[in-house]
């Protein structure tokens, strides 16, 4: 176990330095001009260009990223090219608002997917799987934008039952969680129903019944617990998403996340928060990958991790 949790740290660091790179490389051939940002639109040609040498602009690339490298083993991400301020402490501000929205996401997706998953493998080929399926379609297809704004103005201004926006109680937290809950219960809805109709195929399942064993406890015991083993590879993917910050759904409902910071960075081309929101992105999506592979073998005892 720790010789495989020692590799995959090594890989995860390599394909961390892999992200680095290319994301400093198509940063660096975007239009804008940092210097001119930091030294403001006002600022002379001299000016601009002393903020240039200060920030070291001026040389190469491949001397650039090194001293870029070097400020983030110390946990630098940079500084803000228009907020003034640590990178690091900007999105650990916003850190907390997008872990609760990731959580909460994440909840509604699986009870909502795994549920219709699992009752449409059990009832395959039936009106009832091609009602549960389409609606899993209909999820999958439908823009973030459209259902956030659709369930603002059914649940929040038709009914009342929400609030329109906003961050700190749990009434705000449960629209923009629907929404993404529910588009991701598509994806998991689909891939609950085929593997558990893969499961169902198996000899040890038939054996079971065989047994005589109950209905209940085969299911309990042997058809769940091996239909689950690809679904978390896809929550492993959905921590990093999340973390990511799902910048639509942030903005539909004014929810101060890493995604909202992002959306702002982008139309600022704010340089330093793009690239320090892109490696807590890739570090999530590897740290949750990781997770997934360690719980694989508490579910599954024939999984070894070598």
């Amino acid at each position: 176990m720790t010789a495989y949790i020692l590799r995959r740290l090594l890989r995860a660091a390599l394909i961390l330095v892999g992200v680095s790179i290319i994301t400093y490389l198509l940063l660096f051939l975007l239009p804008a001009d940092p210097a001119r940002q930091v030294a403001g639109r006002t600022a002379s040609v001299a000016q601009v260009e002393q903020v240039r040498q200060q920030l070291g602009l001026d040389r190469p690339v491949w001397e650039q990223y090194g001293r870029y490298v070097a400020r983030l083993a110390t946990g630098d991400l940079g500084r803000s090219y228009v907020q003034r301020s640590q990178v690091s402490e900007l999105i650990g501000a916003r850190l907390p608002a997008t872990l609760l929205l990731m959580v909460g996401a994440i909840c509604a997706e699986l009870v909502i997917g795994l549920t219709l998953g699992t009752f449409a493998a059990f009832r395959r080929n039936t009106r009832t799987d091609q009602a549960m399926m389409l609606g899993a379609f209909v999820f999958v297809s439908t823009p973030q934008f459209f259902l956030g704004y659709l369930l603002l103005f059914i649940f929040a201004v038709g009914l009342g039952w929400f609030p329109i926006g906003g961050y700190g109680t749990w009434q705000q937290l449960v629209l923009p969680s629907l929404t993404l809950g529910l588009i991701g219960a598509g994806w998991y809805a689909r891939m609950m129903r085929s593997s558990i109709i893969e499961v169902l195929r198996q000899d040890y399942v038939r054996t079971a019944r065989a047994k005589g064993l109950a209905r209940a406890r085969i299911v309990a015991v042997h058809i769940v617990p091996n239909a689950l083993l690809p679904i978390l590879a896809m929550i492993g993917l959905d921590i990093g998403a999340f973390m990511g910050g799902i910048v639509v759904v942030e903005s539909v409902f004014g929810w101060p996340g890493i995604g909202q910071l992002t959306w702002q960075a982008i139309q600022q081309i704010d340089i330093p928060i793009i690239m320090g929101v892109t490696l807590v992105s890739a570090c999530a999506i590897v740290i949750g990958n990781l997770l997934a592979d360690l719980v694989a073998p508490l579910i599954d005892p024939r999984i070894r991790l070598k």
